[in-house]
């Protein structure tokens, strides 16, 4: 079954894009005439989620006033514009708007192009490979080689039976984290209600063996400064010429 929910994490204020987020969200600045959160939306819809929360803090009106333009998936607002919530504490807050069970989790600012057509896309064999009977979450990984505009640095290390660790120099399979997670929403029930990092469920999980890896087919694109932004537009080009 498809996972039909799921969550946005777009609060954050992308100073690192200034000067072009000193009146944008980030998650509005358009690569290849799209903003990048329709990339990220249309991928979730794509896989079958019909409702998606996404929290806003920075711009928070420009949010809302974009995203109550879509028709799929349905939008619900998680308002951050008191206090940012960091990327755990965004996400437990906006978790709290859906009716529970097993969810998809995406950055605003993290997507993917290039999927194969008429195969199963990523996140839904991500939702698939997710199992809460073995796992927390399953995390969504790509090679390095496989990305533009990240900073080098390796998450991970993937196991061949699936199991994510914390990458050290020399480890084997090295992965970055593509930002995207399949988890049963029940697993922050405990959380507390300031901000804090997802990572600490990160590595709760790793101490247990349930944190999990998915390789991403295509190519992951990320943009961290202004000038990421024709590099992101290129690899666009490369993958989608007749656009």
């Amino acid at each position: 079954m498809p996972i039909t929910n799921a969550m946005v994490l777009a609060a954050g204020l992308g100073t690192r894009l200034r000067p072009v987020t000193d009146t944008l969200p980030k998650p509005l600045v358009r690569i290849a005439g799209k903003p990048m959160i329709d990339y990220v939306l249309d991928l979730l819809a794509a896989a079958g989620v019909t409702r998606a929360v996404v929290n806003v803090h920075h711009f928070a009106g420009q949010m809302e006033e974009h995203l109550g333009r879509r028709e799929a998936p349905h939008i619900l607002i998680s308002d951050e514009r008191d206090a940012l919530m960091n990327s755990g504490g965004g996400l437990a807050k906006g978790l709290k708007l859906l009716d529970g069970g097993p969810v998809l989790v995406m950055n605003a600012d993290l997507f993917w192009i290039g999927e194969k057509p008429r195969q199963p896309c990523n996140l839904k064999k991500l939702a698939e490979f997710f199992d809460p009977e073995r796992m927390d979450m399953a995390l969504l990984c790509v090679r390095l080689e496989d990305t533009t505009g990240h900073n080098g640095k390796r998450d991970f290390s993937l196991s061949e039976d699936g199991r994510l660790t914390r990458y050290e120099e020399g480890m084997e399979h090295p992965v970055v984290y593509a930002g995207a997670i399949a988890m049963d929403a029940a697993l922050l029930a405990d959380a507390p209600d300031e901000a804090f990092n997802l990572n600490i469920y990160f590595d709760r999980a790793i101490a247990r063996g349930r944190l999990f890896g998915l390789m991403l087919e295509g190519h992951w694109i990320t943009v961290g400064s202004p000038e990421a932004i024709a590099e992101a537009e290129a690899a666009i080009r490369r993958f989608r010429p007749e656009g």
